[in-house]
């Protein structure tokens, strides 16, 4: 006889431990832009930021911790400077492309 599970059994999925490599931030981040929620982009940063490191990530992009938790928070509306700071931090670069239609 099957054993049912319950909700509570099943362990907590946590997209950060998904992001391993630059070419997996890139594809998320891709995704996340082309949904077209800007809200959503500084979360997927701060989600990418944490699978490195947040601590790391302030390092390297010059942005405190805390200013970093602040500006990556799902409600946040970080300026282009942060997120380029940010993308650069992880590896990574927004590129424009030509929408043909």
């Amino acid at each position: 006889m099957t054993r049912k599970i319950s909700i509570a059994d099943l362990p907590e999925f946590d997209l950060a431990e998904q992001l391993k490599s630059e070419e997996d931030i890139a594809a998320y981040l891709t995704m996340v832009i082309e949904e077209g929620d800007t809200s959503e982009l500084a979360h997927a940063l701060g989600l990418a930021a944490r699978a490195r490191g947040m601590s790391e990530i302030a390092k390297a992009s010059g942005i405190t911790r805390e200013a970093l938790y602040r500006a990556l928070r799902p409600d946040a509306s970080p300026r282009f400077d942060t997120i380029n700071r940010v993308c650069a931090a992880l590896g990574v670069r927004l590129v424009a492309q030509a929408v043909h239609v």
